[in-house]
């Protein structure tokens, strides 16, 4: 399963992470937005201990969505040491994730 990150504990979840960080913006009623959601769950499995992946719900958090500047989802971001790094295609399949994360 993967957690739930909120605007609240964002910044000191991504600061303190010591692997790489990959948020999918999520809605609820979105189709592709759960389709994904599956994918990472897939992958999540994958890459335990290498990279943390987390969900936000952007009906339930505005701040960081508003400053990412989301205008469309599913989205993920990828955030390395702290810091935003970019965008990753919001659909594929686990593998093409995988391939974009180069880790």
């Amino acid at each position: 399963m993967i957690a739930e990150i909120s605007d609240r504990e964002f910044d000191t979840v991504i600061a303190q992470s010591a692997v790489p960080v990959l948020i999918e913006f999520w809605k609820p009623g979105c189709g592709a937005c759960r389709a994904l959601i599956r994918q990472l769950e897939q992958l999540h499995i994958e890459v335990a201990g290498k990279v943390l992946i987390l969900t936000m719900n952007v009906e339930d958090n505005f701040q960081i969505p508003s400053e990412l500047e989301i205008s469309s989802l599913p989205a993920l971001a990828l955030y390395r040491e702290g810091h935003f790094e970019r965008f990753i295609g919001g659909m594929g399949t686990k593998d093409e994730i995988l391939k974009q994360l180069v880790l």
